[in-house]
């Protein structure tokens, strides 16, 4: 039986939130320049937002456009796109503008380019078109590294610009390797090594050290002895070891776990199992090490500035509250003084008052806050799992491999910059620079957003029968 293509409607939920997220994009950005004097300057394309309805326009002509072009054109040209977008790279390292301290942008007069949002597309064509020929459900060696690579190229060279928060966006990636049967060890093991770059910075490399101790000596515990007997010396050591902590005796918090997995390993090989100390010692070694390693890298080896954005989001108590502390401190006021309800349309104070710089761009999320409250900041959160639900039920639905590939690529791109936007503004992640599709004022985001849904929408009508 073979597999034939059929036409089916284009999904208009997703043209719908597409539309509802750039007329509340325009709407947020009118209010956050709003001169009661200027009530035309819409009008006006030197100004902010008459640049920003230019782009909406043409990024509706382009969304039509897409809609016209079939979905073979995306798979013939996908390794071209890719080529010319990595191309594109290395030329603005070159020839690029510096704006805010990157090296990001193509600047001809009154147009400026930023081909980093461009090689998004790229990359997900590219590794999309790559992995349509892989028909295993599970990723394994070369096949794994190359997928990787594909995306790792332009990460890199992103960050040379360097552009950190452009380049965290292309590690969403990972999402359709996951989907596409990457082992869920390696999500694993990323997440426990974040966490514990976290609490080292947040806590002290010691007590994260105690709690390595801890749960090493648990795994032994628990595999050679009885679930009682196992929990109540756990917990006795754990007694000791918070007594000298909490007297001041620093490094001697260690010993009681320390000795205790001595004693443990010891026990264990004595009875001819070296499996678990030969897969928990490494572990182990590396877990501790990264502990303290975390907090010399950030003290000794970043830059002043880098060490600032890591600062205000996991130790805000070593920043300057005038300084590099004053946006998300403006921020989550704008934030929470809007209330259930919000102020109004254009009677946001703080966004009136221009008090969070950025406010039309990264930080447009706390114009929304605080003018339409939790009522309107829920309904975009809303709109915006919609889009991204859509994009995988369209990858769900169909049996081509390139345009589940592409769909659940378009899926991680939103979602990575949804939640590191939102985070960011909240506090909760690191200030990073990603702007809020659809919403923050941009030229090259809102067309490369534009063509990605266009395509993810036209590729619906896609669907498999057999014949």
């Amino acid at each position: 039986m073979l597999a034939t293509s059929k036409k089916s409607s284009l999904d208009w939920i997703l043209i719908a939130c597409y539309i509802s997220l750039v007329s509340i994009g325009w709407l947020m950005l009118y209010s956050t320049v709003y001169d009661p004097e200027k009530s035309f300057q819409y009008l006006d394309l030197s100004s902010p937002i008459g640049a920003q309805t230019l782009w909406i326009a043409i990024s509706m002509l382009i969304f039509i456009s897409v809609l016209t072009i079939d979905w073979k054109f995306w798979n013939t040209f996908a390794i071209p796109i890719y080529g010319i977008s990595i191309f594109l790279l290395i030329l603005v390292l070159i020839f690029g503008k510096e704006i805010n301290g990157a090296k990001a942008w193509f600047s001809f007069g009154f147009f400026s380019f930023q081909p980093s949002e461009w090689a998004k597309l790229g990359t997900a064509l590219a590794l999309s078109g790559f992995l349509s020929f892989n028909k295993m459900n599970y990723l394994h060696g070369n096949t794994l590294y190359t997928a990787i690579s594909i995306f790792l190229i332009p990460a890199l060279l992103i960050l040379l610009q360097p552009d950190a928060g452009s380049a965290l966006v292309f590690f969403s990636f990972f999402i359709l390797l996951f989907r596409k049967g990457m082992s869920y060890w390696f999500f694993i093991t990323v997440f426990c090594l974040v966490t514990i770059f976290i609490t080292s910075l947040v806590f002290s490399p010691l007590l994260v050290t105690i709690a390595i101790f801890m749960i090493g000596f648990s795994v032994y515990a628990y595999d050679q002895m009885k679930f009682s007997q196992a929990s109540w010396l756990i917990l006795g050591l754990l007694a000791v070891s918070v007594f000298l902590y909490i007297n001041g005796e620093g490094y001697f918090a260690l010993i009681p776990f320390g000795l205790g997995l001595v004693m443990m390993s010891g026990y264990v090989i004595m009875k001819n199992n070296i499996r678990i100390p030969v897969i928990i010692t490494p572990i182990l070694v590396v877990a501790i090490g990264l502990a303290f390693f975390s907090e010399f890298v950030i003290d000794n080896v970043l830059k002043p500035h880098q060490q600032e954005r890591i600062n205000v989001w996991l130790r805000p108590e070593r920043c300057d509250p005038r300084g590099s502390l004053y946006n998300i401190i403006q921020s989550k006021l704008a934030i929470g003084s809007g209330g259930f309800a919000g102020k109004g349309y254009l009677k946001g104070e703080m966004t009136k008052l221009n008090y969070v710089p950025e406010q039309s761009t990264d930080f447009i999320f706390t114009s929304i806050a605080e003018e339409q409250g939790f009522i309107g900041s829920l309904g975009v959160v809303i709109l915006f799992v919609i889009l991204i639900m859509r994009c995988i039920s369209i990858a769900e639905q169909t049996r081509l491999e390139f345009i589940k590939g592409f769909a659940y690529s378009v899926a991680g791109i939103f979602f990575f910059h949804f939640m590191i936007n939102l985070g960011m503004t909240m506090g909760l992640l690191p200030v990073v620079g990603i702007p809020l599709p659809f919403l923050s004022k941009g030229g090259s985001s809102l067309v490369l957003f534009t063509v990605l849904i266009g395509i993810v929408a036209k590729m619906n009508q896609v669907k498999l029968r057999s014949s």
